[in-house]
């Protein structure tokens, strides 16, 4: 996992209401939904949809959306609301043309998956979440398999090479190679973010690669979520909260 290096010894400020000269970047699942007993139970709502056109159109399309989750479950849970995003923490990224660059998948993935399925089978209420590139294993609503889910997703990822992602009661065996950080990185070489300074906001500690990208690119994170130690540099309560402000941007 990423260092902390930077982390706020003091309580996170609110972040600053502005829209000129930034780009965004804007994890899913507890930054823009809240998170959900199983995945597909997070759906699209008309305020977020409407909140992240809003601000897109503020940005002149500076706006993406960089999540564990795929580009496909990203549009539906968004409902289309923008273009430019990654999915599968970098590993696959739709760029503004609408052209999508996908990594190929680690030949380990096919065997963590199969792992994963017999671990479920055993035990009522995990769930496998198949992303092609990747394999999660969420235990949400079978906490009791936590520490057994743990060892195997470490013996996996010792075994195959797999990167083990842990997340919010998910671990996620992923294809080497990228992270949120590095799709930030590659999107702000790209028009139209290029020249404007990264925010990041997220939640959980996949999304400390985005923080410490954005801040090494002349932006800074935005915690959401209870106060810890983090790279970002400002804190934000909740997904509500986190609409609030995308809508006082839209109109800065």
């Amino acid at each position: 996992m990423p260092s902390h290096a930077g982390a706020a010894e003091l309580l996170l400020a609110r972040p600053p209401v502005v829209a000129d000269g930034i780009s965004l970047f804007l994890d899913m699942d507890g930054v823009l939904a809240p998170m959900a007993p199983t995945p597909d139970a997070v759906g699209p709502v008309a305020r977020r949809t409407a909140a992240l056109k809003a601000v897109e159109a503020r940005l002149a399309g500076r706006v993406a959306i960089v999540s564990g989750r795929t580009l496909d479950e990203i549009d539906r849970i968004s409902d289309h609301a923008l273009v430019s995003g990654s999915g599968v923490h970098g590993l696959e990224r739709r760029l503004k043309d609408g052209s999508i660059q996908r990594s190929a998948a680690d030949a380990g993935v096919a065997r963590a998956l199969a792992a994963f399925k017999i671990f479920a089978i055993e035990r009522p209420g995990v769930i496998v979440e198949d992303k092609g590139v990747s394999v999660g294993l969420h235990y949400r609503q079978a906490p009791d398999a936590a520490e057994a889910a743990k060892a195997l997703a470490r013996d996996l990822a010792d075994q195959t090479g797999l990167t083990c992602q842990p997340g919010h009661m998910v671990l996620e065996l992923k294809t080497p190679g990228a992270d949120k950080g590095t799709a930030v990185t590659a999107f702000m070489q790209e028009a139209p973010f290029r020249g404007a300074a990264p925010v990041m906001l997220g939640d959980d500690l996949t999304d400390e690669y985005g923080f410490q990208a954005a801040a090494a690119l002349g932006g800074y994170g935005v915690l959401v979520g209870p106060e810890r130690k983090t790279a970002a540099r400002y804190r934000l309560n909740d997904v509500e909260d986190v609409l609030t402000w995308l809508e006082a941007v839209a109109k800065a």
